[in-house]
Parts: structure tokens; sequence; C-alpha cells
């Protein structure tokens, strides 16, 4: 930026000090962090040939989680049931939170609340190494385009898996 110099007339470059824009930086939080819910999409094959997928859901308001998953007989199946899942999490994450949150005395309340959806609540600790993530703001419709790149990974996750299996065989 230029500025004029009143002694001399001429003009004169000199940096302006904004202030130290790394502590600003650090300061706010990420993008949709605060109020944005956070999904963590898992697929594996079970020993009856069905495909259980699992989601790890993170919700922004309250900063609390929930782990669900549910099997699927065909991939295209569980990609189905994993869309409509998702939109069902999003939508009733308040009654959810009721249970998450609070803990209510009966600890199957979240349970019940899930098997409307079809869903079951997970209570495995460990998650497998390929997954899929993803975040989308409270209380919105999840598009179908977040969910192409979710698709990707899943196959690519259920296709080594395959070829693992195979060698293993050998």
């Amino acid at each position: 930026m230029r500025i004029r110099s009143s002694k001399s007339g001429r003009p004169v470059e000199r940096p302006i000090d904004f202030g130290d824009e790394l502590k600003l930086r650090s300061k706010m939080p990420a993008k949709g962090s605060s109020q944005g819910n956070t999904y963590t999409c898992a697929m594996e094959r079970n020993q009856n040939g069905k495909y259980n997928i699992r989601i790890r859901a993170t919700f922004g308001k309250g900063n609390w989680s929930l782990s669900t998953y549910f099997l699927a007989s065909s991939f295209n199946a569980a990609m189905k049931k994993l869309e409509e899942s998702l939109q069902l999490l999003q939508k009733n994450e308040e009654r959810l939170r009721f249970w998450g949150v609070e803990r209510t005395d009966d600890p199957n309340l979240a349970g019940d609340i899930l098997q409307e959806f079809g869903l079951w609540l997970d209570r495995r600790r460990e998650f497998p190494r390929k997954t899929a993530d993803f975040s989308i703001a409270a209380e919105r419709a999840v598009p179908a385009s977040m969910l192409a790149p979710v698709r990707r990974v899943l196959a690519d996750s259920v296709s080594q898996e395959r070829v693992a299996h195979a060698l293993a065989g050998d």
C-alpha cells in the first residue's frame, strides 16, 4: 500500500500493521465446528456376508456423540439406508440428545428410539481404520452430493476387505 509522506510529497511504501494475525486466527473456531454435526461412517462385511454399516455422530450442540449401526444385504441397500439414517439423525438430534446428554434412568431409551428408525446402538469402542468423515450444519438435510465421496470410500473399504480375505485364504 502506498502512503504519501507529508514532508516530501513523494509516495513512500510502508507496511501497515494490522495486529497479530496469528492470534486472531487461532481464536476463531473452525468452520462449522461450533454448531455443525460430524459423521464418521464405516462399512464391514460380517461372517454371513451382510454389510455392517457403523455411524458415529458427533453433534456440535452440546458436543456429544452417538454410535449406531445397521445391517444391509447389498451395497446399494446399505447406501440407501445410510442416506435415510443420516437424515433421521439430523432431524431427530434434539430427541436423541435427551438420552445422550441428560442420561435418563432408562439406559435402553436411546436404543428404543433408534430401533424406530431401524438402527441399533453400537456399544463397541474400536472403529475400523478406513472411514468416511463429513460435517454438516445442524438441523439441515444431508445433500446427496455430499454422500458421493462417502460412497466411494466405503466401496473402497469393502473391496480392500475382500482382497485381504482372498489373500488370507490362499
